[in-house]
């Protein structure tokens, strides 16, 4: 076997290996990237797999496509009334909160680890941003559900601080490089990457929109070629301008995740397919990256980091941060809720590639917090919830509607498509008012360029494409309501 068949196999392998080992991880409420992680670790120079691996350049650069495909997916499915409700307390806590993260969480490093005050600011910045993925897995795979509000709050706050951590861990980078010339140079520096990064995201994301529902593209498969290249343009070129990337990349899946666009809901799974992939891979190079040994040496002074961000520095922020009518379970619910996961681990090999003195500390120190984090807060998550009786009611689980044409077809019911003719009984008419039989269900409706997804209250018109599923008689009956009139017969 050849170097690139063996290669090809122990990848393989691997993510089989990561996606068995995240089943059985769920099933114990740990999040998924542990397993991931620690199948990385376990395939490394130190562990079993033997492969030498020491490229912190591959690392970052697999680290931050991965990540742009994550935020994307994270923000393709976000809901923006979830952002409209909680919109102002998740901005500060992205944005104030992320900065004051990072400050108290260095003092802890420079007092415990003995690192300068620039190298212990870099480190408190790389473990300010929380990660949703790692939460709301856990939330899914326990059947746990949280005050809406209040996981709203923590989903729109984990997906988008994510920004700020890599414009402070930049930033410090920068600094400690000799590139900065102060404070006009650090508020002109993150006004630009803030504001071309908003910018270029509505830009790409709008355009994607347009594009989507105007290019009538002969085969299906090639749509989620275009939100891929949708994910590439919108951070290369937002890069290359001197914006957030990272950024650009969340706030172009926003305008996505609200707008109507053409096979949206197969679009939204094929990308949370494409971030578990990417997990998967991210977390399997980052912990071939890691030496094991290492960690050992800076357990406990790392331990005490980690205290100091959950006990202090996290709730610190919340109750200081969160406006008043927020309750204290609240705000102890959010507190404990600031898992660490993808982010951090891949902003700590910046400092590797960038040459900084300390790299190596901070990155073993950034991963036994991330590994510290997922074990003890996010196994915890369930019981914390209950206790302090946060916790909502769970949303029924529905059949997404790419599912409904698989399993019409298992019942026997194929799919039928029908036009709505001029002057029909359903012309100009509401579905809810159509008097429609039982088992009906419309799936689809094409109006010219346009494709709707059809609620009770969507007004049929005259040209209507109508994708309908349900029995012979349901089908005869739309049919015959989609029909154009009966003329009457003259008299002769």
């Amino acid at each position: 076997m050849s170097e690139f068949d063996l290669l090809i196999v122990v990848t393989g392998v691997l993510l089989l290996l990561g996606v068995l080992g995240s089943k059985a991880t769920s099933r114990l409420g740990v999040p998924a990237v542990v397993v991931f992680l620690v199948i990385g670790m376990l395939a490394g120079s130190e562990g079993p797999g033997g492969i030498a691996f020491d490229n912190p350049e591959l690392a970052q650069a697999v680290g931050v496509i991965a990540l742009s495909f994550i935020l994307f997916s994270g923000g393709l499915d976000t809901r923006w009334s979830d952002v409209r409700q909680v919109g102002g307390p998740a901005f500060v806590l992205a944005t104030v909160g992320v900065a004051a993260t990072a400050v108290i969480t260095g003092l802890f490093a420079m007092w415990l680890l003995g690192l300068p005050p620039a190298a212990g600011m870099l480190l408190g910045a790389i473990v300010s941003s929380t990660d949703a993925a790692a939460v709301f897995s856990v939330l899914r795979s326990r059947g746990v559900a949280l005050r809406p509000r209040l996981q709203a709050l923590l989903e729109v706050e984990s997906a988008s601080n994510d920004p700020m951590a890599v414009l402070l861990t930049v930033g410090v980078i920068a600094y400690l490089g000799g590139q900065s010339t102060g404070l006009w140079w650090a508020v002109g520096f993150f006004v630009r990457q803030m504001g071309l990064g908003a910018v270029m995201g509505i830009l790409f994301g709008r355009v994607t929109v347009w594009t989507l529902n105007r290019v009538r593209l002969d085969y299906e498969g090639l749509y989620p070629v275009l939100t891929v290249t949708a994910v590439l343009l919108s951070y290369g070129v937002t890069s290359w301008l001197g914006g957030s990337g990272i950024l650009a990349v969340y706030v172009a899946a926003l305008v996505l995740g609200a707008s109507d666009f053409v096979h949206k809901q197969s679009l939204i799974e094929y990308h949370d397919g494409v971030a578990w992939f990417m997990q998967i891979v991210m977390f399997g190079v980052l912990g071939l990256l890691v030496f094991p040994s290492e960690l050992v040496a800076v357990a406990w002074p790392a331990l005490g980091v980690v205290a100091g961000l959950m006990f202090v520095a996290r709730p610190v922020v919340v109750f200081g941060l969160l406006p008043r009518g927020w309750s204290v379970r609240e705000r102890l619910m959010v507190s404990w809720v600031g898992l660490r996961g993808s982010v951090p681990i891949v902003l700590a090999t910046f400092p590797l590639v960038a040459g900084v003195e300390h790299a190596s500390t901070i990155f073993n120190v950034v991963f036994f917090i991330v590994l510290t984090s997922v074990l003890l807060q996010g196994t915890s998550i369930p019981w914390t919830s209950a206790r302090l009786r946060v916790q909502g009611e769970p949303e029924p689980l529905r059949p997404r509607p790419s599912e409904y044409i698989r399993l019409a077809r298992q019942a026997g019911r194929a799919p039928e498509t029908m036009t709505v003719a001029p002057g029909s009984a359903a012309d100009g008419r509401q579905i809810v008012d159509l008097g429609l039989p039982e088992g009906t269900l419309i799936v689809l409706v094409t109006r010219g360029d346009q494709y709707l997804v059809p609620q009770g209250g969507t007004v049929l018109q005259a040209g209507d494409d109508l994708l309908v599923i349900g029995d012979p008689t349901v089908i005869g009956t739309m049919r015959d309501l989609c029909s154009p009139p009966v003329q009457p017969q003259q008299q002769a």
